[in-house]
């Protein structure tokens, strides 16, 4: 597997993506949703990198199973209880790829009727940039890799890899 980003890059842009956030919601409560499993390591380098009011809450999304390519279907499953209404929600993905997982969570999220609602992912594949229609923070821009490592798995492998890593046929 070849190297696309090591620990220390990444955490220099989780930092960067701290300051951003922290700036942009001064004396303003937060809830940040984490996208699980994916996101967990840059979900809680993240968190501790924000300086400010922050609430954490999870949200566990399903839509490639033990496959490198996306079934087309996303199964959600997240505690109903979780205050949604009139708060500053940040959804905290790993990567956008196909966007299909994100539109599924934003249409759920938004039905609870949002102070405002942005999202923050790590990674971003290229072609997905120009159809974004939120407020979006993000750290790296991609090729159109399936790529591993810092919380992204295959088949729920390498997600314990601190850098990330391309996966090679």
């Amino acid at each position: 597997m070849k190297t696309l980003f090591s620990e220390a890059q990444i955490l220099v842009k989780v930092e960067e993506l701290g300051k951003i956030i922290s700036n942009d919601y001064r004396d303003k409560e937060i809830l940040l949703l984490g996208v699980l499993k994916g996101s967990f390591l840059f979900f809680a380098d993240l968190a501790r990198s924000i300086n400010g009011n922050i609430q954490v809450q999870f949200i566990q999304a399903e839509s490639y199973g033990s496959s490198a390519q996306s079934s087309g279907h996303v199964k959600l499953n997240f505690n109903k209880n979780i205050v949604i209404q009139g708060k500053h929600i940040i959804i905290v993905e790993d990567i956008i790829d196909t966007g299909l997982t994100l539109h599924k969570i934003i249409e759920t999220i938004q039905a609870e009727s949002p102070l405002s609602l942005s999202v923050c992912t790590l990674l971003i594949k290229k072609n997905k940039i120009n159809s974004i229609d939120f407020k979006l923070y993000h750290g790296f821009e991609i090729e159109d890799y399936f790529v591993v490592g810092y919380g992204l798995d295959f088949n729920e492998q390498y997600r314990c890899l601190r850098d990330i890593k391309i996966l090679e046929n």
